[in-house]
């Protein structure tokens, strides 16, 4: 890759510095304003990093590296710099704490957009809790307990003990209170036909020549495993057990937009305040759907055990999570591809996600619902470890999104694939309509980055050098579209986002042109990009078999070249001689320690062993004549 991801990650650190002031104070504020989700994506900016990436990380004071100080600098030194954190990250718990209940706030606040002209939303409406907030607060939380875990070990003094204490105290509390907002927001929806969703999801997953009622029959087949999962769940929202079992209705799954309306009170020995009453209709969106498994992703994650960052209570309230995460999982690539919920791919020539754009329940279609499906298709390919042959399918989705998006491609004129970027697809939120209040959308306009991410793991999960090459160098196109989208007009070191100059804006899509305080929305998430893309640069490299075959073939003949050496007495022969054969036997040990792992370095090292050898035979010859 041309992209540096540990340069970007530091320009991003050295930015987020600067713009909190050179006295030190922290600007909490973005561009639209504090709530629950922009605090958090602020922190986050400089917690993701440094609890997912080794070299980052500042939880051990003595051990920070240099540049992460240098990046750093304005917030402290190797000393003062983990204290900071400590209490930015105690004020964002005690922010977002009701201060008489005690309840952790998940408000979306500034973030809720009115779909009604010239309406603004109320005050009870901003205050009304939503997926974004639990999910984001399940990634903060955890980071932050992570920090703690190895920080306390490295001090002493009484009050930072106690410090420690008291934010961990409240750390808990907001994830398990986060991860009880997941359970009563997820929501199945079962639908009869003759319904705008059964039909939508007919021209979906339809076939040419098949009837209707073989249609639904054979989806009924691929969705029994799901169906039946779905009936056993215990706690939170989304029990319909009555309605699943008619066999002629359909349903979908996932996560709506805040707490479900009717959703039942956990259970749970937690101190998670009072649990309000939800209002979001029963209809799972994608885009909630998508952050809502991003979380649980977070709370099952190796770090995470390792850790020991969750309590007894908060793994069972993590197994609830995981059970709806596999079952949303299974569900979407039942429906999105020609994947069985057993993992037995169907000769369909072509997947229903390939079809572009896709529609939702609702009726509306988006190239941002395609991205979005996407993901959660992907979800599915990581865990079942799918073959090249299924990442290729997907690959070609994104490039074609991505040129579709004016990723890879440049804008037209009055180009309504701008509006992906800027002002974003604006979302329903089905049931925040109030008497006193309009109703409620939620903008998303993180299309590039979002694509951006699932490149990424597409290239982590492919085997192919081949495919991995045309995934590294697609990830290359959309980097150099997102930095061309920095502020300040694109200058290394910026914060996000900024509509570039040169776009030729469609009518109404001004939001964003002209910026003067970043989105932390944005800026997270390309953080998050650049941490994936440090981890794939740190894992190991993927392995050809035909370049095995070939490295283990001259790795034999080098071998062999080399006994003869020995056998002839080479060891025996002069300084010069033994010691350049000495060489020689070491790289050849190196070359079969890389062989498994990296054939092709371990090639290349046969290769300089069999040239040396050669070099050393002629030499031989010469001296004998």
């Amino acid at each position: 890759m041309r992209l540096q991801p540990r340069r970007e990650m530091l320009e991003i650190w050295r930015a987020v510095a600067r713009h909190n002031g050179a006295e030190g104070e922290w600007v909490w504020e973005g561009r639209f304003g504090r709530n629950s989700i922009s605090d958090a994506e602020q922190l986050l900016c400089i917690m993701y990093p440094a609890s997912l990436v080794k070299s980052f990380q500042l939880d051990r004071p003595a051990n920070t590296e240099k540049a992460m100080l240098n990046a750093l600098g304005r917030m402290g030194d190797r000393s003062d710099l983990p204290r900071r954190l400590l209490d930015l990250l105690t004020e964002y718990m005690q922010t977002y704490t009701d201060k008489e209940s005690g309840a952790p706030d998940f408000s979306g606040g500034s973030y809720f957009r009115s779909a009604e002209s010239g309406v603004k939303p109320t005050d009870e409406q901003l205050r009304l809790h939503v997926v974004d907030s639990y999910s984001i607060s399940v990634t903060l939380t955890l980071a932050t307990l992570g920090f703690l875990r190895i920080f306390r070990d490295q001090i002493t003094r009484a009050d930072l003990k106690a410090k420690v204490e008291e934010l961990e105290a409240l750390a808990s509390r907001r994830l398990s209170a986060a991860m009880v907002g997941l359970l009563r927001s997820f929501t199945v929806n079962v639908y009869g036909d003759d319904s705008l969703p059964w039909k939508t999801l007919m021209r979906t997953v339809g076939r040419r020549g098949q009837s209707s009622e073989r249609l639904v029959a054979d989806l009924q087949d691929r969705l029994q495993e799901v169906r039946s999962g779905l009936r056993d769940l215990s706690i939170g929202s989304g029990q319909v057990v009555d309605d699943l079992s008619d066999p002629s209705l359909l349903f979908e799954c996932g996560w709506t937009w805040g707490t479900l309306a009717g959703a039942p009170e956990i259970k749970t020995t937690e101190e998670v305040g009072r649990q309000g009453e939800g209002q979001a209709e029963d209809r799972p969106l994608l885009y909630f759907t998508t952050n809502a498994l991003a979380g649980i992703v977070d709370l099952t994650s190796e770090r995470t055990r390792v850790l020991r960052l969750l309590n007894e209570e908060q793994q069972r309230l993590a197994q609830a999570l995981q059970l709806r995460y596999d079952l949303t999982r299974s569900y979407w690539a039942t429906v999105a591809s020609s994947e069985t919920t057993t993992g037995v791919r169907l000769a369909e020539d072509r997947w229903p996600l390939e079809d572009i754009p896709w529609r939702t329940s609702d009726g509306e279609e988006s190239d941002y619902f395609s991205l979005l499906v996407t993901s959660l298709v992907t979800h599915d390919l990581s865990r079942r470890g799918a073959p090249d042959s299924d990442l290729r399918r997907v690959f070609s989705v994104l490039q074609e999104l991505s040129s579709r998006g004016r990723v890879t491609r440049r804008p037209l004129t009055n180009d309504v694939a701008i509006e992906l970027h800027t002002p974003g697809v604006p979302l329903r939120l089905g049931g925040s309509k109030t008497p006193a209040g309009p109703q409620l959308n939620w903008v998303v306009s993180d299309f590039a980055v979002m694509l951006l991410k699932r490149v990424a793991t597409l290239a982590g999960l492919a085997r192919s050098p081949e495919l991995r090459s045309q995934l590294t160098a697609l990830i290359d196109q959309v980097w150099d579209h997102l930095a061309e989208r920095r502020m300040d007009d694109g200058r290394p070191g910026s914060l996000w986002d900024q509509a570039p100059a040169t776009w030729d804006m469609p009518e109404g899509a001004t939001e964003g042109t002209k910026a003067d305080r970043p989105s932390w929305y944005h800026t997270e998430r390309v953080m998050e990009c650049l941490v994936m893309l440090s981890d794939l640069i740190l894992k190991k490299p993927t392995r050809s078999d035909l370049l095995a075959q070939q490295a283990r073939d001259r790795i034999t003949e080098a071998e062999q070249l080399v006994d003869r050496q020995l056998f002839a007495g080479a060891m025996e022969a002069g300084p010069a001689v033994r010691g350049r054969l000495q060489e020689l036997r070491s790289k050849l040990q190196r070359a079969q320690s890389a062989l498994a792992e990296m054939p092709a370095t371990a090639d290349s090292l046969a290769s300089e062993v069999l040239r040396g050898l050669d070099e050393l035979e002629a030499a031989q010859e010469n001296a004998a004549e």
